[in-house]
């Protein structure tokens, strides 16, 4: 986009568009108001023919059937003229848990297919000068029996450039959620919960390691806090608390999230434990009340450092206790051996004397 500093500047450093070869996916972080490609591709959500500052991505609250009309402003940030290919598609979670689109050639079937401009399709291609940008409506039409709750995708602006024998797709993403009015039902459940330990030199500096299984059991797009700590008999706790966030889940999306929990000593029985609650993106839409939930398993620990300490502690015990008897023998033996020496001598005197 065509933006004088600082205002230029200031959007720029907003957020960065991913960089990626054919065939792979476009992988979203946190998304700005503005997208931009180094290698010379822009995309933002537009207002009066500008970028519009006060939005981060693309978010709207529909009643099933409904359409909404919106814009989308592309530009050429390069130095050659280039034919970019605008499209919408869908989103879902990749292997990491991050925010990912479909590949380019993969046909969109949530709210990426929602999306149509004015050509009637829901892509088309725009030749762009450089430093040039072009403003496009689109239209959002929501099916009359779109199902409640959260539904996401993304805006791509693309552009194919030769490099050697095989074309670089250079995609630049913009978060699209619309949230279809209804009966709404936040679930994050924590579906299971496996534990495992791991021994130190240090005795008291063991690990112990929770993977558990999370599943989006609802309609609403969550992200979660979460706590563990590991606890011993009576609920006593043998560690600290360890916090880890949960990158946005989509609905119907499962995870496993492993967790690692320092400075746990063997203490024979050991019950790991996660608390969940759920929470949502600054620039999300209210869900109402979120999920909350807790798991925990049972994990039987064999302390081998503190058994060799007790083998060692009770074998010095048992030497010393053994010398101690065998030194009070030969002590008695030698006072039984004098006293005897004492009483023969008194004896040989005695007939002498007599």
């Amino acid at each position: 986009m065509s933006l004088r500093p600082p205002a230029a500047r200031l959007l720029l450093a907003l957020t960065a568009g991913v960089l990626v070869t054919l065939g792979m996916t476009v992988s979203l972080g946190v998304s700005g108001a503005w997208a931009e490609d180094s290698d010379g591709i822009a995309g933002a959500p537009a207002a009066n023919g500008g970028v519009d500052q006060s939005r981060s991505r693309f978010s709207y609250q529909v009643e099933p059937g409904q359409t909404l009309q919106d814009e989308y402003l592309v530009q050429n940030t390069g130095t050659t003229v280039q034919t970019v290919t605008v499209y919408a598609t869908d989103a879902f979670n990749a292997e990491d848990g991050s925010f990912a689109l479909l590949e380019g050639g993969a046909v969109a079937v949530d709210a990426g297919h929602w999306i149509t401009f004015d050509n009637g399709t829901n892509s088309m291609q725009v030749a762009l000068d450089p430093g040039s940008q072009r403003v496009l409506p689109f239209t959002m039409t929501t099916p009359i029996d779109a199902s409640p709750g959260d539904h996401s995708g993304g805006m791509i602006v693309s552009a194919l450039s030769p490099a050697g024998q095989v074309s670089v797709d250079r995609r630049v993403g913009i978060r699209l959620y619309v949230r279809v009015k209804g009966l709404l039902q936040p679930g994050l459940t924590i579906s299971s919960i496996e534990s495992s330990y791991q021994p130190s030199i240090n005795p008291f500096a063991g690990e112990t390691t929770m993977k558990m299984s999370l599943s989006n059991t609802g309609n609403v797009s969550l992200s979660a806090d979460t706590v563990a700590q590991v606890r011993g008999f009576f609920g006593i706790p043998l560690s600290g608390l360890v916090d880890q966030q949960i990158p946005e889940m989509l609905p119907g999306t499962s995870r496993v999230v492993t967790i690692v929990v320092p400075g746990v000593g063997p203490w024979v029985y050991l019950n790991p434990r996660v608390s969940l609650a759920a929470t949502i993106d600054d620039d999300a839409l209210n869900a109402g009340v979120l999920p909350s939930g807790a798991r925990s398993s049972d994990l039987f620990v064999v302390p081998w450092a503190f058994l060799l300490l007790v083998l060692v502690v009770g074998g010095t015990w048992l030497a010393a206790r053994s010398s101690r008897k065998r030194n009070s023998a030969q002590a008695a033996a030698w006072i039984d051996y004098t006293e005897a020496e004492a009483r023969r001598k008194a004896r040989e005197e005695e007939v002498l004397v007599g």
